[in-house]
């Protein structure tokens, strides 16, 4: 221990000439706490920041997600351009009324409908590839139009099975009361 204690006082010996031994002056105190009372307006950088934020990731999402539209014919004729439309107008007022249909019971019936139009919208972009790449020709349009027809059709049937389904559920409930 004695020994420990020399190796201390040999290395303050060392560096005593280098310890800051000046005196503070007596106005100290006082200079600190009015430093530390003295309230400097804080500036408000997170606003400018927000929006720049914003408007950075609004820009960067536009660029992902461009608004494509991927029926659009480049090679189609006015009349096939105007039967898609009308099509795809039926075909989503069709999709409207059977999202208005959904409910806990209807839930598997209309996932299982939406499933298969995946499927048939994936048929009906093979149509238009090839409508584009070959031109148009009687049985691409005759393709395009029955794809189109199958799809109102499963969707006025999956509506028909649907309100029966209700229909159904409402009479056996007027029966046990």
């Amino acid at each position: 221990m004695k020994n420990e204690k020399d190796n201390l006082d040999d290395l303050f010996k060392r560096f005593e000439n280098q310890w800051d031994i000046q005196e503070l002056n007596s106005d100290h105190q006082v200079d600190f706490l009015q430093k530390l009372n003295k309230k400097e307006p804080k500036r408000k950088y997170w606003l400018a920041t927000a929006i720049a934020a914003s408007i950075v990731l609004m820009l960067g999402i536009s660029l992902f997600y461009k608004n494509e539209k991927p029926k659009e014919f480049k090679f189609a004729s006015k009349e096939t351009k105007r039967t898609d439309s009308i099509f795809n107008i039926l075909i989503d007022n069709e999709l409207v009324k059977l999202k208005e249909k959904n409910s806990p019971e209807n839930q598997q019936i209309i996932t299982d409908a939406m499933n298969q139009m995946k499927t048939f919208d994936a048929d009906y972009q093979k149509i238009i590839n090839e409508l584009q790449k070959n031109g148009e020709n009687k049985q691409i349009i005759y393709a395009m139009i029955s794809n189109l027809q199958t799809r109102i059709s499963f969707l006025q049937t999956v509506l028909k099975r649907i309100e029966d389904n209700e229909k159904f559920k409402n009479n056996s409930n007027e029966k046990t009361l």
